[in-house]
C-alpha cells in the first residue's frame, strides 16, 4: 500500500490548499499540527513537493507552502508517484515477479481489478476536490 510518507504528502498538499482561497502561507509546524505528523518528516516531505513544484514555498518569517487558489488540479495519483512511484498500481498482490494473465498467483484477478479501480480514483480526484471539504468542515485531516 501507500507508505506513511506518501500519506503525510497527500494531507498536507489538501491541507495547504485548503488554505490557498485567503492566500494564506502554512509553515511547517502548522502543517505537522493539522496533519498529526511530525515536524522532521513533514518538512522532508515538503521539500520533495516544492523541489518537484507541486508546491509552492518561500522562505523567512513570513514565508512558508502555498497554492494558488486558481492552481491548475493537482490529481492524487501526482503526489503518490512522486514519493512512492506508481509501482504499488502495477504490481502483484501477493509481491511475486512472474504474475500474469497467461501465469496468475491466486490473488490476480481480484487484485488486479482493486488496484485499476484504485488507479482511476487516484487519476481523477484532485487536490482542489478534497480540500474543499476540508474548508467546509466536512473532512478532517487527523484523528
Amino acid at each position: 500500500m501507500l507508505s506513511l510518507s506518501c500519506k503525510y504528502a497527500l494531507r498536507a498538499v489538501v491541507y495547504i490548499m485548503s488554505k490557498a482561497k485567503t492566500l494564506h502561507r502554512c509553515g511547517i509546524k502548522e502543517i505537522a499540527t493539522a496533519i498529526g505528523a511530525n515536524e522532521h518528516t513533514t518538512a522532508k516531505i515538503l521539500q520533495v513537493l516544492a523541489r518537484e513544484g507541486l508546491v509552492h514555498s518561500i522562505k523567512g518569517p513570513s514565508g512558508g507552502f502555498y497554492l494558488f487558489p486558481n492552481a491548475e488540479p493537482i490529481y492524487l495519483i501526482e503526489i503518490v508517484r512522486l514519493i512512492d512511484g506508481d509501482h504499488f498500481f502495477f504490481e502483484c498482490g501477493l509481491g511475486l515477479k512472474e504474475c500474469s494473465e497467461k501465469k496468475p498467483c491466486p490473488l490476480h484477478h481480484t487484485y488486479k481489478a482493486a488496484r485499476n479501480t484504485l488507479y482511476q480514483q487516484f487519476s481523477s480526484i484532485s487536490v482542489q476536490q478534497l480540500s474543499k471539504d476540508i474548508a467546509l468542515g466536512r473532512a478532517v485531516l487527523k484523528r
